[in-house]
C-alpha cells in the first residue's frame, strides 16, 4: 500500500514519524534524529504525500524545507494531528 500522509512529532533531538495509508492504516513508524529525519522521510516518502505537524515555533522552518521538496504541509494544534489532547 502506498503512504498517503505523514504525521511529525516535532522534538528537541528525535522525532517519531507515522505514515498511514488512506483509510488510516499504519503502514511506517520511525523515530528519527534532528539531524537525519528529513533525509530518511524524502527518501522513503513520495513527494506530494502530505505532512502534518503541530503548529509551534520549529513547523515553519521545517513546513519550508518539506515544501521545497514537494510535500504540502498542513499545521494545526496537536490534537488534530496525532489525535491526542491538548497539553
Amino acid at each position: 500500500m502506498k503512504i498517503n500522509r505523514v504525521g511529525v512529532d516535532l522534538a528537541k533531538n528525535v522525532f517519531p514519524l507515522h505514515g498511514v495509508d488512506r483509510k488510516g492504516k499504519a503502514l511506517w513508524k520511525r523515530r528519527l534524529t534532528r539531524g537525519k529525519w528529513l533525509a530518511v522521510l524524502c527518501d522513503t516518502v513520495e513527494p506530494g504525500t502530505e505532512i502534518g505537524m503541530e503548529a509551534c515555533a520549529g513547523a515553519h522552518h521545517w513546513a519550508r524545507q518539506l515544501m521545497q521538496q514537494g510535500y504540502p504541509v498542513k499545521t494545526d494544534a496537536e490534537k488534530f494531528i496525532t489525535g491526542g489532547s491538548e497539553r
